[in-house]
């Protein structure tokens, strides 16, 4: 395998971008790709310095794309014109991914994934954007984020985010419950989600595993033991790596 860190200009955030990525050296193109998304507090570079992911991927014919992706939630900002991360994704990422490199560049050979912030960003990218992603996995996902009203409490840290999903996001693009129930199911990606029965995020990814439920959506759900963090997300990314090697059909899985 090779790694590179690449910059490039995102037309979405109207500055230069960053992402690592993971090559699937010597095997002839064209390459599935696997976008994976990093949480709040971290940046591109965090999967590959945290966890053991080239070493996982290895012998697989698959691209390994982590871009960095703020504290935007990967989401297109109400308030914030030049914050749109999940365009950054859904556009300028997979455009120049698809230009630079011999991918595999159709919804069958793309999928993503990602931990808490990018956990949600992971399902919700593909479930408002089914036509460009075949699978979404989940880690300790911040799932009811876009589904819960904004705070306007000036001491609540999440005020933060309010220019990010305006004053009233539930029903809408970024509240993953509403796009589940709203979704053509004859392009449902396959999803996977996991949570650790010690995380605090346990309860919010249980209730989005009901709600999926009810409604008949097929889903893949797993609790393990373990909390919000890097030994948790380093061991069962390999199950999610599995799981999306299937739905790409590469790798004999």
């Amino acid at each position: 395998m090779a790694q590179c860190e690449m910059h490039f200009w995102s037309p979405s955030l109207q500055k230069q971008a960053a992402a690592m990525m993971i090559i699937p050296q010597g095997k002839p193109g064209p390459w599935p790709v696997f976008y994976l998304l990093h949480g709040l507090s971290d940046d591109h570079s965090m999967w590959t310095r945290r966890t053991s992911i080239e070493r996982y991927v290895e012998g697989l014919p698959l691209m390994v794309v982590m871009p960095d992706g703020g504290r935007g939630f990967y989401t297109d900002a109400a308030d914030l014109p030049r914050s749109k991360y999940e365009s950054l994704i859904a556009q300028d990422l997979i455009g120049f991914v698809d230009a630079t490199f011999p991918t595999k560049a159709s919804r069958d050979g793309r999928v993503i994934g990602g931990l808490s912030m990018g956990g949600y960003g992971a399902l919700k990218i593909a479930l408002h954007r089914p036509d460009l992603f075949c699978a979404a996995v989940s880690h300790s996902g911040a799932v009811q984020w876009g589904h819960e009203p904004v705070s306007e409490d000036p001491e609540d840290w999440r005020r933060e985010f309010r220019p990010i999903l305006g004053a009233a996001p539930q029903g809408g693009p970024n509240d993953i419950l509403a796009l589940a129930e709203k979704i053509d199911r004859a392009i449902l990606p396959a999803l996977r989600i996991d949570c650790g029965t010690e995380d605090f995020l346990i309860d919010d990814n249980r209730a989005l595993h009901q709600h999926l439920e009810t409604l008949g959506v097929p889903h893949e759900y797993a609790e393990f033991p373990g909390a919000h963090d890097w030994a948790y997300w380093d061991q069962h990314v390999q199950e999610a790596i599995a799981f999306l090697a299937r739905a790409l059909k590469i790798g004999g899985q």
